[in-house]
């Protein structure tokens, strides 16, 4: 065999089931869960369950960036507030 895959799970997805597998994941904790499925469930074409480990890569980058702008801007906001004195009249 040349190095070639054969079978379903490596055959190229074709346009319209990635047209599908994109408008699916989009939807909110559907896509999420489906993302989960796609990548770690067994059946799922090679190529589908890269896109959706990635994906899933994407998303945690996301939320690490997200925790770390939050607690630094939080801190920030904080220690303005809390050295803040409010004039009495």
């Amino acid at each position: 065999m040349d190095g070639q895959f054969t079978g379903q799970q490596y055959e190229p997805v074709k346009t319209g089931d990635w047209f599908l597998t994109i408008l699916i994941s989009a939807i909110p904790l559907v896509g999420l869960i489906m993302l989960f499925v796609w990548g770690f469930g067994s059946g799922t074409n090679q190529n589908k369950a890269n896109w959706a480990k990635a994906t899933l890569l994407w998303y945690l980058v996301g939320i690490v960036l997200f925790v770390i702008f939050l607690v630094v801007f939080g801190a920030l906001i904080f220690s303005g507030l809390s050295h803040t004195e409010f004039e009495s009249i």
